[in-house]
């Protein structure tokens, strides 16, 4: 499929060079094996890995000044987000919108794997429980 979005004439490089950083780090214990801040690679986008083979299991609940986007990678997952419940499994997104406190839950069988992705440059929280 051939796109045009846009005329690449009407963009410039804002000069920024490419960026490389590690986010999955295998030699960690826990679920968060990895943040990279937007800073770190010069955008205004954080990203986090997320795992856990245990169904029930999942980060507490919490609130962010900036929208968060999930992406079930593998698995099967409960969001709470506000006072909807949405259920996600590998390959489905889900937004959980500024100010909103949310949580999710592995729902098993198995490993849930998730990325996600902070529309910040750090990654800020409150933790509500």
């Amino acid at each position: 499929m051939t796109r045009r979005d846009f005329d690449p004439a009407t963009v410039t490089p804002d000069g920024r060079p490419p960026a490389k950083a590690r986010l999955f780090d295998a030699t960690i214990d826990g679920p968060y094996r990895g943040s990279i801040n937007g800073e770190t690679l010069a955008t205004q986008i954080t990203v986090l890995t997320y795992g856990n083979d245990e169904p029930g299991v999942g980060p507490v609940l919490h609130i962010h000044p900036y929208d968060e986007v999930f992406v079930v990678q593998t698995g099967r997952a409960r969001f709470f987000v506000g006072d909807q419940t949405i259920d996600a499994e590998a390959g489905d997104t889900v937004m959980a919108p500024a100010a909103v406190p949310h949580r999710f839950i592995n729902l098993g069988p198995g490993r849930l794997q998730t990325l996600d992705i902070h529309l910040s440059p750090r990654w800020i929280q409150t933790n509500l429980e």
